[in-house]
């Protein structure tokens, strides 16, 4: 079979082969290994009648695209969500658009039918991210030939309009969550009896005494692992940022024992148990439910000491890392909220404050909240991008 067989518009309409295509992207970054051979395998078995059964397509679809075990549990979901709109909910909003998207059945997309012929070639062979050449409407700062996950990186969150970039930043930002949380929580740590050898640090020693390995350096499991428990701010001032930054904690937080979520704007709100659901959509309908008025104000101050009172003793250990997504504009006393950050400090082994303004040229701390917040960070960072949030995992890592 070669590359350029042809379809033609009689066969296989043009808007089912954009909708295949687009499916194919989502199962690449979700981790799938689908190549040019599978895709016009795929578009062949759109010719076929059983397309017009959608539980046959998905059985075919799950012999050709699923090659490993974590495939197969996942097929199923993706597939009904990408094809049938099952499992995507418009509900509870924390900010941006509505995550529900109008979505066209299998058998209304075999219905529209195509004027013109097209080659697999010229609907499959496109990557992520890529754009036609005749476009105009490709997004501000796409440089050629990088992949969208590049493109996406630098890209300040507020300054994302086009609402498929905005839900490929959602996406990539859970993703970079959840590959950070694993390296986190496998990290091992050097010790003196460990059940394993760490070679790469043996061979290192070893050039002070001529490259032979008079000491044999071990390693073995941390017996406490690191523990994030995560403030994040939804006020109305961070509505631009508290839709992907959700999403960034949805998947710290995804199966991972060693983390606790609150969500605070006037009040606070536990929300760990709303983020442990594995649908990223149910999980952001649950969190929208429990924290009633997301987007208004905000009290830092208060927040905080609800969360010294009632919170701190039982989520805090010597090893927790308090990891605050906020841009510090605080509606309360500035005073107090110094007063509940240093009862925070004595607690925890470090604070973090990503502040997203602080990816702004010429940002300053100025506002009184965020100077009294200061002297009691261990780090100050910023978090207005996805490779801002990346660089956190250096930090984390040491602790």
């Amino acid at each position: 079979m070669t590359a350029t067989l042809t379809l033609s518009s009689e066969e296989i309409g043009a808007a089912l082969r954009q909708r295949l295509a687009g499916f194919v992207r989502s199962l690449r970054d979700s981790g799938f290994k689908v190549g040019l051979a599978e895709t016009r395998d795929a578009l062949l078995l759109l010719q076929s009648p059983a397309v017009r059964k959608a539980h046959t397509l998905k059985r075919a679809f799950r012999s050709l695209f699923c090659g490993r075990l974590s495939d197969w549990k996942v097929f199923d979901e993706l597939f009904d969500a990408y094809w049938a709109g099952k499992g995507v909910k418009s509900g509870v909003k924390v900010s941006g658009t509505s995550t529900k998207k109008s979505m066209k059945t299998i058998r209304e997309l075999m219905d529209v039918q195509g004027t013109r012929q097209d080659t697999i070639a010229g609907d499959v062979e496109r990557q992520p991210g890529e754009e036609d050449e005749d476009t105009d409407d490709s997004p501000s700062g796409r440089r050629e030939g990088a992949s969208i996950a590049d493109n996406l990186g630098q890209v300040d969150f507020h300054k994302m309009q086009d609402p498929e970039a905005t839900a490929k930043a959602h996406e990539l930002a859970e993703r970079l969550a959840r590959s950070m949380r694993v390296r986190l929580t496998r990290r091992d740590k050097q010790k003196r009896k460990g059940p394993r050898l760490d070679l790469r640090k043996t061979i290192r020693h070893s050039i002070a005494h001529g490259g032979t390995p008079i000491e044999l350096i071990r390693k073995g499991p941390r017996q406490r692992q690191l523990r994030l428990v995560i403030l994040l701010d939804a006020s109305g001032s961070m509505n631009n940022y508290t839709a992907v930054f959700t999403r960034f904690v949805h998947g710290m937080l995804d199966n991972f024992r060693e983390a606790e979520a609150f969500l605070f704007h006037t009040r606070l709100v536990h929300v760990s148990s709303a983020l442990s659901e594995r649908d990223a959509a149910r999980a952001l309908d649950r969190m929208g439910l429990m924290a009633q008025g997301v987007g208004g104000g905000t009290k830092i101050g208060e927040a905080l000491a609800e969360f010294n009172r009632w919170h701190a003793a039982r989520v805090i250990h010597s090893r927790t890392c308090v990891l605050i997504l906020s841009d510090g504009y605080d509606t309360g006393e500035p005073d107090a909220l110094g007063e509940e950050m240093a009862k925070l400090r004595r607690r925890c082994k470090r604070i973090v404050w990503l502040n997203p303004l602080i990816g702004w040229q010429g940002y300053e701390p100025t506002a009184g909240g965020m100077q009294a917040a200061l002297p009691h960070i261990d780090l100050f960072a910023p978090a207005h991008n996805l490779d801002s949030l990346a660089a956190l995992e250096p930090y984390l890592a040491k602790l």
